[in-house]
């Protein structure tokens, strides 16, 4: 199944925001792995414990503490870097976060977009632009109706919480800077929509899978919020390596840049409850959870997957691992990290077995 070439980084300078988060850790691994001259500017990690600290990437790349907020800062480090490649993950991410500070979510999300596209634009217009930039925004950028079937790629864009919209606004911004300043496709631009991950190393508040590794910690029943939301829910290794294969083939064909969903098959999106029960399976012993839910509670979607025709006829691709498989390597993986493991050769080993299976 078509999937990113590693020979393909080997070499290349890559300008990656949002390279201490969760998805930003497993992206430096892969990208140091693949031979990249990775540049990395994000926060400092956003949690403790933190997956960028114990995945010992840190020393293999050029890490810059910063806030995507500030332009002097990230234009300095832009030109520094002189990228090749840039993908676009620094963001506020969380969805509860959002009701508690709106404007700090609209900041990172909507100008911390446009200092981002500022940079390609000043960079293109000093000759030393780079070729390929991806925009990571997510799966709640689209109006949610509640429907049964997947939102695809042309539907409206107007999400409901402050986190949702302002990833809207983010891919409208995009939109923008492509029509005004990149409309001759001589910098290959896209937007990758991608759906909710578990795996590894995840340690953020208010999400289901780290919520149920700190109960597990702490030998306590998994409280649950919202047991009956269904969620397009992939392993993160899934959406990281479609984010570098949109990468590679529009490096190579501009003419492939465009607005990608990334998400599961049908199979895997399910509701939080059966993720759970899926989760105490694997785990084992006497893990079990509660329903929770909180009367008033900000909204939320409660039903939401994606329509990925495109992305799959595009470039022949295919997700690899079902949910199943995604959650006994997620508990896996935190069992190793509980237990003081290696958690740097977990990672590597859960590349390499990713890639190996796209080879067979």
């Amino acid at each position: 199944m078509p999937c990113y070439d590693p020979k393909f980084f080997a070499g290349k300078r890559v300008f990656l925001t949002g390279h201490t988060g969760f998805k930003g850790s497993w992206l430096c691994k892969m990208l140091v792995m693949a031979g990249a001259q990775v540049t990395g500017y994000s926060l400092e990690p956003p949690t403790d414990p933190d997956l960028f600290s114990i995945s010992g990437v840190e020393p293999q790349i050029h890490s810059i503490i910063g806030d995507i907020r500030d332009f002097t800062a990230l234009q300095k480090a832009f030109e520094v870097a002189r990228p090749e490649i840039v993908l676009h993950l620094a963001a506020q991410p969380i969805v509860r976060d959002s009701y508690k500070d709106p404007r700090y979510t609209y900041e990172t999300n909507v100008m911390g977009t446009v200092n981002l596209l500022e940079c390609v634009r000043l960079a293109a217009a000093a000759g030393h632009g780079p070729r390929s930039v991806l925009n990571v925004t997510t799966d709640k950028v689209y109006h949610n109706n509640e429907w049964a079937w997947g939102y695809r790629e042309n539907e409206p864009l107007d999400g409901f919480d402050p986190y949702s919209n302002s990833k809207s606004c983010s891919e409208l911004v995009t939109h923008s800077y492509v029509n005004s300043f990149f409309g001759d496709g001589s910098i290959a631009i896209s937007t990758a929509r991608a759906g909710n991950v578990i795996g590894g190393g995840d340690f953020a508040n208010d999400r289901i899978i780290p919520d149920c590794v700190r109960a597990m910690k702490k030998k306590e029943a998994i409280g649950v919020r919202n047991p009956y939301s269904t969620r397009p829910y992939q392993h993160v290794l899934e959406p990281l390596a479609a984010y570098l294969m949109i990468a590679q083939k529009q490096y190579e064909n501009p003419a492939l840049a465009g607005y990608y969903n990334v998400g599961p098959d049908d199979c895997d999106c399910i509701t939080t409850g059966n993720l759970v029960d899926l989760f105490c399976r694997c785990w084992g012993g006497n893990a079990r959870w509660e329903n929770r839910a909180e009367a008033n509670a900000p909204h939320e979607a409660n039903f939401l997957k994606l329509d990925c025709s495109k992305l799959k006829t595009t470039f022949g691709w295919m997700p690899r691992w079902h949910i199943d498989e995604c959650m006994g390597k997620t508990v896996a993986f935190s069992k190793i990290w509980l237990s003081g493991g290696n958690v740097p050769a977990e990672m590597e080993r859960e590349i390499h077995e990713f890639l190996r299976e796209d080879q067979e």
